[in-house]
């Protein structure tokens, strides 16, 4: 997690410095320790107000936070549980679609077609999916695993029915209907 200062109108104290950061640092827990999130903090003086705006952005997300108090150590709290406010709603936001889509069953018919001269192929048999969201990376490790040929999955990132396949050069390729 990235943190950039600026404060507009002051000179700031070491003493204000560490204790911003270490509000913002505490946003990181709710994202891991690898988080590629960048927090701009503007601190601002303008007469009697302390002004602090926080923007966090990154990885899908982008959340802004103001505050303005007399007193600047009580607007970087306010700032920070505004903030952290807007992150919990996110997390629970996306743990609810993420909930839905695990429980939606996708049902998978095969029928058996007419041979005729010219395709000798039959198809035979049904098969039912009930699959929870994966993300391209996980299909992709999983169809290494189980070794075929294609792969079926409930992409996480678009809410669809998606196929994996292997190509005949060695790579892989996506089929993403869009409907």
């Amino acid at each position: 997690m990235n943190i950039s200062f600026s404060f507009k109108n002051f000179e700031a104290s070491d003493h204000l410095k560490k204790y911003a950061r270490r509000r913002m640092e505490k946003l990181g827990r709710f994202f891991g320790k690898s988080a590629g999130l960048d927090v701009d903090v503007v601190l601002a003086v303008d007469k009697f107000r302390h002004r602090c705006e926080v923007t966090v952005s990154g990885e899908g997300l982008h959340l802004n936070a103001s505050e303005q108090t007399s007193d600047m150590y009580a607007a970087i709290d306010l700032v920070t549980d505004k903030v952290e406010a807007q992150i919990k709603r996110q997390v629970s936001r996306l743990k609810s679609h993420r909930k839905q889509a695990r429980n939606a069953d996708v049902d998978i018919y095969t029928y058996h077609l007419e041979a005729e001269a010219e395709a000798p192929y039959t198809l035979e048999g049904t098969d039912r999916l009930a699959t929870k969201p994966l993300f391209l990376d996980e299909a992709l490790m999983q169809l290494d695993s189980i070794g075929g040929e294609f792969f079926v999955f409930f992409n996480a990132e678009n809410n669809r029915i998606n196929v994996v396949y292997r190509t005949r050069k060695g790579g892989y390729a996506l089929i993403d209907p869009v409907l």
